[in-house]
């Protein structure tokens, strides 16, 4: 089997990539950055000898990744890549719209006429479906609250489109939370992580009240895995655990486990706008149509982190612990 990573300098691609490797299939990867820190690169850690990676911006560069797909005639394509962050998306939504909308739109169209591909996963989010109140199944019954968010909703429903016009083998993910190691220190465990080493302090927005399931990054590639063989096209699977967490309970857990004083580490600030008071997302039917289940709990997930950040100490603190615009 030959898999297309697409985004695969993202956190969640580049877990995939190793996930895959692994296993001895056959990968490459695309991403609009270089390979620059390998502290970021999972499948960087080990020697793997069947992965090619590109330079690719997909606002930029469709016709050359139209024919490396061609080339390698890929059996699975599984796209990560997105304009991500949410707060950001506010100060110019018209790189968000670019990127996840009308760049996208633009590969999709290239990509329905490859018929040698038997499944294109579209790795998209639960920020589609705005706050939720109770455990939310799958559903395109979207109420987003960031120019992110709604960038992200009409890309699916372009995509939903293209399913009923051409049947074009599309799946969707959407993952709450994911963390892990190698994850970018402007994430909240990282950064409370890394903040709580330095002794600088966080800010919390809003005080962390907001509700939130966080899951490992182990657990996402091999949920995304069983989704790109088995899951059924057209279809949409949520990726999560059963548990809630605060965001102030969970950097009170990681002060608890790195020895730090909560309130030394937290300095509470207003909240961000548009931000979703809960994701709860009911995965009952990845569950039970493909048989996948979590694994790694968030005290064992957080320790591995920890004991990464820390091993990697020297050189993270050295890199940006805030997220970089790039258009």
């Amino acid at each position: 089997m030959k898999f297309l990573v697409i985004g695969s300098n993202s956190f969640s691609g580049s877990n995939f990539i190793k996930y895959l490797l692994e296993k001895s299939l056959e990968v490459v990867g695309v991403s609009r950055s270089d390979e620059i820190n390998n502290v970021y690169l999972p499948y960087k850690w080990k020697e793997y000898s069947n992965y090619n990676f590109y330079k690719i911006d997909l606002n930029k560069d469709l016709n050359q990744l139209i024919e490396i797909i061609n080339k390698f005639q890929f059996d699975y394509v599984v796209n990560f890549a997105a304009q991500g962050m949410v707060a950001q998306s506010w100060s110019s939504p018209e790189d968000w719209y670019q990127t996840n909308v009308v760049g996208q739109v633009k590969l999709h169209d290239r990509l329905r006429k490859c018929d040698f591909i038997k499944k294109y996963v579209h790795v998209t989010t639960p920020e589609v479906y705005g706050s939720t109140e109770g455990w939310i199944k799958e559903n395109f019954n979207f109420n987003p609250s960031t120019p992110y968010a709604a960038s992200r909703a009409a890309c699916d429903l372009h995509l939903k489109t293209f399913y009923n016009a051409y049947n074009f083998p599309v799946t969707f993910t959407r993952a709450a939370n994911v963390y892990g190691p190698g994850q970018q220190l402007y994430r909240i465990i990282t950064r409370s992580i890394l903040y709580s080493r330095i002794g600088k302090q966080l800010d919390l927005h809003g005080g962390g009240y907001s509700n939130r399931s966080f899951i490992h990054i182990d657990d996402v590639c091999s949920a995304t895995y069983k989704i790109a063989i088995n899951g059924k096209t057209g279809e949409s699977f949520h990726i999560s655990t059963n548990q809630q967490i605060t965001i102030r309970d969970l950097v009170k857990k990681i002060c608890e486990m790195t020895s730090v004083s909560f309130e030394t580490l937290v300095n509470d600030s207003g909240e961000r706008l548009g931000k979703d008071k809960a994701y709860m997302l009911d995965s009952s039917k990845i569950r039970s149509e493909l048989g996948w289940s979590d694994s790694i709990n968030i005290d064992e997930g957080i320790l591995e982190t920890i004991n990464w950040l820390d091993t990697n100490l020297d050189i993270l603190k050295t890199l940006p612990d805030f997220y970089e615009h790039k258009k």
